[in-house]
């Protein structure tokens, strides 16, 4: 069957595959985290996203038309958690100990003890868990979530927080969520990790806490993929960049593969 992505996730995974950049003959589309207009495939059969994000994935309207959704198996998705977890925690201790010293000069800089260090882990979902499970036996570890917590606990942790990780979903309620106002109460000095989605940060305030000198940050996700935005001024000190490679882990992409195979054969033999 001739398949159609907008992503490069499982590029060299992908042997035996057929590819078209044809819209009009795609019998399938193989999805990342950019969206898709259905009216483009018109002899679209099978949608498969190479991930845990659904809100780039038109189900409802796609099952209306009778086109089949395939997403990870179960065992592919805890994966998927758990890396981007992983993956999360090493951004989190790279950008606290990214200020230690110079070689040239030799100069040592001091720093205060991790186990004295705050994080605020904010959303506590599959992924928001996990680190903060990970990460409570390196630092100090608080949680903020929206369907748990009262709002003011929120600032108040945001102000003493020395590295903020977001864990939200891409909603369009939670579209700049990250705003001004919630960067102004972030700490002088403090960091904002981000491996959720790009949108739930407002860019241009986050650019203007970086150019002050007040904030750096670490992001795996962008407003726009690839990114080549405002923010990449600041690459790799004030923001440092990693291309949306989370969860891009072996077993994730093998996972991928056969979830797609298995869409394959089921519509081949429909």
């Amino acid at each position: 069957m001739k398949i159609w992505k907008n992503t490069a996730t499982l590029n060299g995974f992908d042997d035996g595959l057929v590819f078209t950049d044809n819209k009009d003959e795609a019998e399938i589309v193989l999805i990342g985290s950019k969206p898709i207009e259905l009216s483009e495939f018109p002899a679209l059969k099978g949608i498969f996203r190479a991930g845990i994000g659904r809100d780039n994935v038109p189900v409802d309207a796609a099952s209306e038309l009778g086109i089949q959704v395939a997403f990870p198996a179960s065992d592919t998705v805890d994966m998927i958690f758990e890396e981007t977890a992983d993956f999360t925690c090493g951004l989190i201790l790279r950008r606290l100990y990214d200020d230690v010293g110079t070689i040239e000069p030799w100069f040592k800089n001091t720093r205060l003890q991790m186990s004295a260090r705050q994080l605020l882990v904010l959303g506590n979902g599959n992924i928001g868990s996990r680190v903060a499970e990970k990460m409570s036996k390196f630092l100090q570890v608080s949680t903020f979530d929206a369907l748990q917590d009262n709002p003011e606990v929120l600032v108040e942790r945001l102000s003493t927080a020395d590295c903020v990780t977001l864990h939200i979903p891409n909603t369009l309620e939670n579209k700049n969520f990250f705003d001004e106002n919630k960067l102004g109460l972030m700490k002088t000095g403090s960091i904002l990790i981000n491996t959720a989605r790009g949108p739930i940060v407002d860019e241009n305030a986050l650019y203007k806490e970086i150019k002050a000198g007040r904030l750096t940050a670490a992001f795996d996700v962008y407003w726009k993929e690839p990114y080549g935005g405002k923010l990449m001024e600041f690459h790799p000190n004030g923001f440092f960049m990693t291309p949306h490679v989370a969860s891009t882990c072996s077993g994730f992409l093998k996972g991928c593969r056969e979830a797609l195979d298995g869409l394959i054969e089921g519509l081949e033999n429909d």
